[in-house]
């Protein structure tokens, strides 16, 4: 019976996901049995499959018993995926536009529906945006906590921190006030513009489909009817005011707000 002369040689290189697997078994002329070939192939692509597992190698090697207590370094083994990492800071500042611009409009809101003004529709029109800002608010954070990333109430837009050191006045006519809400509105979608620019656009870092489709979801949709409810009552309180009994259009608007 001839005996055979056998090698076995195996090299791993890794770098991030890429891997080279040599998997060599020879007889005495140095060639590969057919029936091995098949072997080494399957071998050859389990193995690059098994080098994309970034959480999976940080698991083997935070459970290594001569590591079995740096289980902090399973970092890979998170939610975060695509651009979420680089849109983060600014989805931050967007929830906390929301949150400021939720109590201004419940300010607004307080105003009105004191007994000097006792403006009950102006009340209900402007506690709604509040209710509604905030709600969106909250919703961010979670998408940002759902796709692996973190809030960060302190992070807050420059212009927002400006606008705070000067104290603005909310206690506004009825005129102004809706104009005051519109363009509130018209930035607060401007902003998610621009966010859904980033998530869409060709930078690597940032790209990220799936914020985009969120964003849309979410926030587009309620904005565009927002910005038309309010610009529509601007222009007829306008129309109003301009007739020849503007303290009674005035009460007959409010009435309208509250239905």
């Amino acid at each position: 019976m001839a005996t055979l002369a056998m090698t076995y040689r195996i090299s791993l290189y890794s770098k991030r996901t890429d891997c080279v697997l040599i998997w060599s078994y020879c007889d005495y002329a140095g060639e590969i049995p057919g029936i091995m070939k098949t072997f080494v192939i399957f071998v050859t692509l389990f193995a690059l499959a098994a080098c994309a597992d970034e959480c999976y190698k940080d698991v083997v090697a935070a459970c290594n018993p001569t590591l079995s207590k740096q289980l902090a370094g399973i970092a890979n083994c998170n939610a975060k995926y695509g651009g979420i990492q680089e849109l983060q800071p600014d989805l931050q500042r967007f929830a906390n536009h929301l949150f400021f611009r939720s109590f201004d409009f419940l300010l607004m809101a307080t105003h009105y529906g004191n007994y000097i003004k006792n403006r009950p529709g102006f009340e209900k029109l402007f506690r709604g945006l509040s209710d509604s800002l905030w709600s969106d608010g909250i919703e961010t954070i979670k998408y940002i906590t759902t796709r692996g990333g973190q809030m960060n109430l302190n992070n807050i837009a420059k212009d927002l921190q400006d606008e705070e050191l000067t104290s603005p006045s909310l206690e506004l006519y009825e005129m102004q006030s809706i104009a005051k809400a519109l363009d509130v509105e018209k930035k607060l979608a401007l902003q998610a513009f621009d966010l859904h620019k980033s998530a869409s656009g060709k930078k690597h870092e940032s790209h990220d489909p799936e914020i985009a489709h969120h964003l849309e979801e979410e926030f587009m949709e309620k904005h565009r009817d927002t910005i038309r409810e309010l610009a529509g009552h601007s222009r007829d309180l306008s129309v109003l005011l301009s007739g020849p009994d503007a303290s009674l259009a005035l009460y007959l608007f409010d009435q309208h707000l509250q239905k």
